[in-house]
C-alpha cells in the first residue's frame, strides 16, 4: 500500500543540499509546490537541470538555491527574460551561477541516454551552431559503421528528479497526460524521485493514447498536493494562469519586490494555497 508523504517529508527525504536535480514539465505539469518547498527548506549548491527553465527556476535561482544551471532555454514564456536568472549571471546576485548550455535535442538525448544507463548521448546536432565553442562539454565522435560526424554530450543522471503529475494509485504508479516533456525520461534517469499529484485513486480508469504510467519502483516518494503544478495547468483540473506569468516580469525585475514576493508567497504560504488558486482556474467546462 503506498505511503503518502507531506510536501515537506517528500522534499526532505529526496533533495539534499549539493544535489543535481531535475525539475521537468513542459508548460504543463510543472512542480511549482515542491519547489517552492525547497526554498522553504533552504537547499543549496544544487545543480539545476531543466530544458526550458522558466518562473520556478527564476525563484530558485534568485532565492540561492542553485550554484549551476543545465538547460536549453531559458525565458519567461510569451513575455521575456528571466530576470533573477540575468541578474545571477550578469551582477553575481544572490551569487554567481554557472551555466552549462544545450540545444533542445541535446538535453532529450541526454535524458534519455541517462534512462537507459549510458553515459552519454550520441546524436546528429549542433550543426552549424556555436555552442560547442562555450561548451567544452559538447563533444564530436566517428560513427565506427558509416564514419559519419556526431555529436556526443554527457547523460543527464541527476541524484534527483522532481515532476508533478495527475494521479497515483494505491500501490504507487503514477500516471501522466497531456502535453509531455522529459518527465519520464528524468524519473528513470534519476537516483531518487519526487511526485506530487492532484489525486490519489483506487483505479486510474480510461486514458488517453499518449499517456505515461510510472510503475512505482520509479518512484522514492509521493506527496499529494492538489493544484502543485499552479501557475501552469493540469490538464483536467486547472488552467493556466497566464496573468500570472505577465505579472511575474514586474516581480522579478527589482530584487526587493522579488525578496518581498517570496516572503508572502513561498515563506510565510505552505502547500494548501497552491489548491486554492487551482480552484479557481477550473476549466471553463466544469
Amino acid at each position: 500500500m503506498l505511503r503518502v508523504l507531506s510536501l515537506a517529508e517528500a522534499v526532505e527525504s529526496v533533495i539534499r543540499d549539493g544535489d543535481s536535480v531535475a525539475m521537468e514539465g513542459f508548460t504543463h505539469l510543472i512542480p511549482h509546490a515542491a519547489g517552492h518547498e525547497i526554498v522553504r527548506q533552504g537547499r543549496k549548491h544544487l545543480t539545476l537541470i531543466r530544458m526550458t527553465p522558466d518562473l520556478l527556476y527564476d525563484q530558485l535561482i534568485g532565492m540561492g538555491c542553485a550554484d549551476k544551471l543545465v538547460f536549453s532555454w531559458g525565458g519567461n514564456p510569451g513575455v521575456g527574460s528571466l530576470h533573477r536568472l540575468r541578474d545571477a549571471i550578469e551582477n553575481g546576485w544572490p551569487h554567481k551561477l554557472e551555466i552549462e548550455e544545450h540545444s533542445h535535442a541535446a538535453m532529450a538525448n541526454a535524458y534519455e541516454a541517462g534512462a537507459a544507463g549510458l553515459p552519454c548521448a550520441i546524436f546528429r546536432g549542433y550543426i552549424g551552431t556555436d555552442l560547442p565553442k562555450v561548451n567544452p562539454k559538447i563533444k564530436s565522435i566517428i560513427c565506427p559503421f558509416t564514419g559519419e560526424t556526431l555529436a556526443a554530450i554527457p547523460a543527464h543522471r541527476p541524484d534527483a528528479a522532481v515532476i508533478h503529475a495527475l494521479r497515483a494509485d494505491r500501490t504507487g504508479n503514477v500516471l501522466l497526460e497531456g502535453i509531455l516533456g522529459v518527465q519520464k525520461e528524468a524519473v528513470l534517469a534519476a537516483k531518487r524521485t519526487l511526485v506530487t499529484v492532484e489525486e490519489i485513486v483506487d483505479d486510474f480508469g480510461p486514458r488517453s493514447l499518449n499517456a505515461v504510467i510510472l510503475p512505482s519502483w520509479t518512484v522514492s516518494a509521493i506527496a499529494h498536493v492538489p493544484g502543485g503544478a499552479f501557475p501552469s495547468y493540469a490538464q483536467g483540473y486547472y488552467t493556466r494562469n497566464n496573468t500570472f506569468y505577465k505579472e511575474w516580469d514586474a516581480i522579478s525585475r527589482d530584487r526587493d519586490t522579488f525578496l518581498a514576493w517570496i516572503k508572502t508567497n513561498v515563506l510565510e504560504q505552505g502547500p494548501e494555497v497552491f489548491a486554492m488558486h487551482a480552484r479557481n482556474m477550473r476549466p471553463a467546462a466544469e
